[in-house]
């Protein structure tokens, strides 16, 4: 092919790619990017995301499935009263739950300050609590004699230490993952919302607008027509 003719090929097939890219970029609705900033400007004005919340009532489920375990055994071994006054005035590593109970005190309300208060975006308060009750009741399982006080000395321990890691399991992967791809989102939003504003001519809704073209174009075009028909002569 004639070098000449090349050289006006590749000089049309730009000015079609560059009217292709405007088209694209002047398509772009306004009015649907606003409606997405402002559904996720919303979630942010909650103060608290979905998940989180869930897991702030998932947090209130533990204290409060500890302490009616906790209720239901002091009424078992001789009355509420009785046990009661055992249990804390009277506390005995070995053989009291009173120590349970006031772990998933520690454990909501670190997790609630920490996580509904602060609204902390990093695990190192569950791995605190978590922590702290896996070492508690592994020692107290170990060191007391809580097995030998019937069915409650097997089902506080384990209930407690399974709550404490579907905590951690929970928040580590999906608290702190949804909320970061919810903010990644957001930003990409506001990214494509400047972009859109920067376009000149300030488009209606739903509105498309493709330029026309040059004359410069049009003079392009009909040389490379009579230049082609030269050449086939």
């Amino acid at each position: 092919m004639n070098p000449l003719q090349e050289d006006m090929e590749n000089a049309l097939t730009g000015s079609q790619s560059s009217h292709a890219s405007l088209r694209d970029v002047h398509s772009i609705n306004p009015t649907h990017l606003m409606a997405r900033i402002e559904s996720y400007e919303g979630r942010e004005k909650k103060g608290i995301s979905d998940v989180r919340r869930t897991f702030c009532l998932f947090v209130t489920f533990d204290l409060l499935f500890v302490t009616l375990l906790w209720i239901i055994e002091l009424n078992v071994n001789g009355g509420i009263e009785n046990t009661l006054e055992k249990e804390v005035v009277q506390y005995d590593y070995y053989s009291s739950y009173f120590d349970i109970f006031l772990l998933a005190v520690f454990r909501f309300k670190v997790l609630i300050l920490a996580y509904a208060v602060c609204r902390l975006r990093h695990w190192w308060a569950i791995a605190l609590t978590t922590a702290v009750t896996s070492a508690f009741l592994l020692a107290k399982v170990i060191l007391s004699k809580l097995f030998s006080q019937g069915a409650f000395g097997y089902v506080l321990p384990i209930i407690s230490f399974l709550l404490a890691w579907i905590e951690t399991w929970f928040l580590d992967f999906k608290v702190l993952p949804q909320e970061a791809e919810e903010e990644n989102r957001l930003l990409i939003v506001q990214d494509a919302s400047e972009r859109a504003a920067l376009i000149p001519g300030g488009l209606s809704d739903g509105q498309f607008y493709s330029p026309p073209e040059s004359e410069a174009d049009s003079m392009a075009f009909s040389t490379y027509k009579i230049m082609s028909s030269v050449i086939h002569q």
